[in-house]
């Protein structure tokens, strides 16, 4: 039971080591990128935040899920004002494009 004890010092958190694994394979750019699922919620708000989030992202395009026809078509409108605010907030110009599409909000 004590070996078992001791063993638990050497785990570690699986963000740091997914981070890890992401940076290797990812330039620093995209790691910057993935800063947008951080700052998703504060950006746009709560209301959009539930009918709307970020799925991936390839270089500067971002492509977002929407939950219904009329919200694509709403934050179409907004497209402009969303990318000023995401690249406002993650202090770079990361992002020149965003594509909606409906699809899962997870």
């Amino acid at each position: 039971m004590e070996n078992n004890r001791k063993n638990r010092k050497d785990f570690v958190h699986i963000g740091s080591v997914v981070n890890q694994a992401f940076r290797s394979v990812r330039n620093d750019a995209d790691a910057d990128m993935m800063q947008v699922w951080n700052v998703w919620n504060g950006v746009v708000g709560s209301t959009v935040a539930e009918n709307a989030r970020p799925a991936v992202f390839k270089g500067n395009l971002l492509l977002v899920h929407v939950s219904s026809s009329p919200w694509l078509q709403q934050l179409q409108f907004l497209k402009g004002d969303i990318i000023f605010r995401l690249n406002q907030a993650l202090k770079q110009e990361l992002i020149k494009e965003i594509k909606f599409k409906i699809g899962p909000l997870e």
